[in-house]
């Protein structure tokens, strides 16, 4: 079901669809009696990022808790499809839908698929993101560029389409680092993007006062995902892994269970944070 990009050639599409009829899941949990509550009806999540790492994961989880997802990609058809496949073998709902996330058309017409889908959005997780590592002595310009565009432009791209069409009930889960906190030489161009996104983060929650939606930020530590393992060796990545006081890295299973708890109506009372997830790391 192609979606035409008005932008040009990079057009948003989808891979794969399951059309049975939505089922509901009613919660008993507390609300304001004034606004509708989005958890009465089939829930509907938006995972950016959704064909490999920690937001593949997420697809998965947030499907096994019931949400039919709609899996955003960039570049690689078989890896989507593949998530895709791992969440209707099991009985879930999910489709594939390619776009770039700094691209505002590709992202409307993503969520556009969303609604027309499944009906609405209730859940938006931004995992999609770029890393680069130098000194900023000899940082190409041109990377921070790229940094700029995929970090900050694209989760305000994403939190922007979010905040338009989330319903009443809803969430919104950007990704950060605790790299922020830890301060390692060589990624200040990455953690000062990913700061930025911190700050949209703690805003947006304030500015949709009154739309019973919650706006948070996951920073991992050191994660086993190929974004971080790219181009360590493994003396710095045992280095790494044993400097939280659980002595391992995390893994995309731990985050997606974070996610799966501010997407449930447990994590609804957290707002407006940074949710630290890195074993102690700091």
């Amino acid at each position: 079901m192609p979606i035409p990009n008005p932008a040009g050639p990079n057009r948003v599409e989808a891979t794969s669809a399951e059309t049975r009829p939505a089922e509901t899941h009613p919660t008993e949990d507390v609300r304001n009696p004034e606004v509708p509550d989005a958890h009465a009806h089939s829930r509907v999540a938006v995972v950016t990022g959704g064909s490999r790492g920690i937001g593949r994961r997420a697809v998965a989880r947030l499907a096994a808790d019931g949400f039919a997802v709609v899996a955003g990609y960039s570049a690689n058809a078989d890896l989507a499809e593949a998530a895709v496949k791992e969440v209707t073998a099991a009985g879930g709902r999910a489709i594939a839908v390619r776009g770039d996330v700094a691209d505002e058309n590709d992202m409307s017409a993503l969520f556009d698929l969303a609604e027309s889908t499944y009906g609405g959005v209730d859940v938006v997780v931004h995992a999609a993101g770029r890393a680069h590592t130098a000194a900023v002595v000899d940082l190409d310009l041109a990377e921070l560029d790229a940094l700029h565009r995929t970090n900050i432009r694209g989760t305000f791209v994403v939190a922007q389409q979010a905040a338009r069409r989330i319903r009443p009930g809803g969430t919104i889960i950007t990704f950060s680092t605790s790299v922020v906190g830890l301060a390692f030489p060589t990624y200040g161009a990455y953690s000062a993007s990913k700061g930025a996104v911190e700050a949209l983060t703690l805003i947006l929650a304030r500015e949709l006062r009154g739309r019973d939606v919650t706006v948070n930020a996951v920073a991992p530590g050191p994660t086993a995902t190929n974004l971080f393992l790219d181009g360590k060796d493994e003396e710095t990545i045992a280095r790494l892994a044993a400097q939280p006081p659980l002595e391992r890295l995390g893994t995309p299973a731990d985050i997606a269970e974070v996610v799966a708890f501010l997407a449930s109506p447990a994590g609804h009372w957290i707002n407006g944070q940074v949710v630290r997830a890195n074993g102690g790391i700091v």
